[in-house]
Formats: structure tokens, C-alpha cells, sequence
């Protein structure tokens, strides 16, 4: 079993970016109506690939919730940037040997997003509201981005 953790930069930080606009702008725009939080995510595309934009919309989830598969993309990073002000959770695991380790799940906050880094073990999307919408930017290009892991028995996510 795991518990679920606030999400943070600092705790997130070693599988991707939070997404959100915590502290003051970096910058002004737009006559000084519009903040700008500038440049977030470490976006990574690889070698022969590029940025795409797609539109997901997952099923929600409940808790406690039986995580059962993790994947990865090898070839370059995720962005997830929710839709709707509904939290979500992610679930990322450290990488050993090639295999998932223990996973870790987080809860974001309203209005927050996450950018996972190349190659970090993640659970599928879980909203837990509907509409599960979501804009996603990821790696599109030639080769097999997505490598699949399933625990024999599944990981029980609590609150």
C-alpha cells in the first residue's frame, strides 16, 4: 500500500515539473494584465522527434485505487495539463535496473499540471472527477516510445 503525498517541485522533482503559477510571475505581458511563469517543463523530444499537442479524456478513478500498471516513454517527456480545475493524482516510480521500484502517488492541486522527464516509470492517467479532460504534450516521432511494466499483485493508493 501507499499513501498518497501533496505534490510539490521539490518532492516531484526528481521525475518531472509541476505545472502550476506558485510565486510571483517571472514576467509581465500583454500591457500588464497577463503573468507570464516562464518556460516549466524540462521538455525532451529526442533525437528525430517533435512537440505534439493531443487531447485525452480518461475515466475517473476512486480511492483507494489498485495500481496494477506503470509505463514509461524512453524517448522523450510527458506533460499532462488537466482541463478543468479537478485534481488528479500521478503515481511515479524510480527507476532500478530497467524495472520499476517503489512507486510514489501525488495529489494535485487545482489548476496544476505535471511534465514527467524522459524515461520515468508513471501510472496511466487518473482523474478523480469527471470530465477527465486533459491537453497532453508529448514526443512525436519514429521508434517505440512507451515500455509497459505490470505488478503481479496490485499496489493499493490510499488517501
Amino acid at each position: 500500500m501507499i499513501r498518497i503525498e501533496s505534490l510539490s517541485a521539490k518532492t516531484f522533482a526528481p521525475f518531472g515539473d509541476v505545472l502550476d503559477t506558485s510565486g510571483p510571475p517571472d514576467r509581465m505581458i500583454n500591457a500588464g494584465l497577463c503573468g507570464r511563469w516562464h518556460d516549466r517543463a524540462r521538455l525532451d523530444f529526442g533525437a528525430g522527434g517533435r512537440a505534439g499537442l493531443s487531447i485525452f479524456q480518461a475515466q475517473p478513478r476512486s480511492l483507494p485505487y489498485p495500481l496494477d500498471l506503470v509505463e514509461r516513454h524512453p524517448d522523450g517527456s510527458q506533460a499532462f495539463l488537466p482541463m478543468t480545475q479537478n485534481p488528479f493524482l500521478v503515481i511515479v516510480a524510480p527507476d532500478e535496473a530497467g524495472r520499476p521500484g517503489r512507486p510514489r502517488a501525488f495529489l494535485t492541486a487545482a489548476g496544476q499540471g505535471v511534465n514527467l522527464l524522459r524515461g520515468t516509470w508513471h501510472g496511466v492517467l487518473t482523474p478523480l472527477a469527471a470530465p477527465g479532460l486533459f491537453a497532453v504534450i508529448d514526443r512525436i516521432g519514429p521508434g517505440t516510445n512507451l515500455q509497459e511494466h505490470r505488478f503481479p499483485t496490485p499496489i493499493l493508493v490510499t488517501a
